[in-house]
């Protein structure tokens, strides 16, 4: 139970610019490897340009409403599923604990989220040179909106997300640390996104979600 263990012995409760929680080795040494380890196709390969959004290839918020796989551009999304679970074993680690009624019951506690009849949703994420995401509020089907960074090989701390406030005014930036990471619950203040920045090698991190829409895992 490193994840749960993480949030209630290792966290922050912070207010500003909105509600959300920082907290620190929520993953095993284990599942670092697994995410280091995933192969994700590269978009500049096929000379796609990063639009400031997850979906790479067109789709913005309304258009990925309720939609599990996250868009069109599946092939630079890599989501933990009951057909690629096998090659994941410590990652579906994390996926059972999330699923768990302790694990959701605490979290959904501390978020003022009835998380009880949600599902679990796990993503490896790689991004490269050239991505950004534009400052936006998450999709309303997001109970929990979580990001963990694993930075092994010395990429620039400023490479975590970008917060901002009801102006657009950029208030803070989570720091990309090696196992380090952090939770909210969207509303319509929880603005935050990632500006251009220096991508050395990769930006390796691992979103969670618990969604109100259909995904391989329903909570227990």
């Amino acid at each position: 139970m490193n994840f749960l263990h993480s949030i209630k012995n290792n966290s922050n409760s912070l207010t500003d610019p909105f509600l959300h929680w920082e907290f620190k080795n929520p993953l095993t040494e284990s599942m670092i490897d697994e995410i280091y380890n995933t192969q994700i196709d590269d978009p500049r390969r096929y000379s796609i340009d990063y639009d400031g959004t997850r979906a790479i290839d067109g789709g913005d918020g309304k258009f990925r409403e309720g939609i599990a796989d996250g868009g069109k551009a599946l092939k630079f999304r890599c989501f933990i599923e009951k057909h690629n679970a096998n090659q994941f074993p410590e990652l579906f680690k994390l996926v059972q604990e999330l699923q768990s009624k302790e694990t959701h019951s605490y979290i959904g506690n501390l978020i003022g989220k009835d998380l009880s009849n949600s599902y679990v949703r796990v993503e490896v994420i790689c991004d490269r040179e050239g991505f950004w995401l534009k400052p936006h509020c998450d999709i309303k089907e997001k109970l929990l909106s979580c990001l963990l960074f694993v930075n092994r090989f010395g990429e620039s701390e400023n490479l975590g997300t970008d917060f901002y406030n009801s102006k657009m005014e950029l208030v803070k930036t989570v720091p990309y640390k090696n196992n380090y990471g952090y939770f909210f619950s969207s509303d319509e203040n929880s603005w935050h996104g990632m500006e251009k920045k220096e991508i050395k090698k990769d930006r390796r991190c691992i979103q969670v979600n618990y969604v109100t829409f259909k995904t391989d895992w329903p909570v227990a």
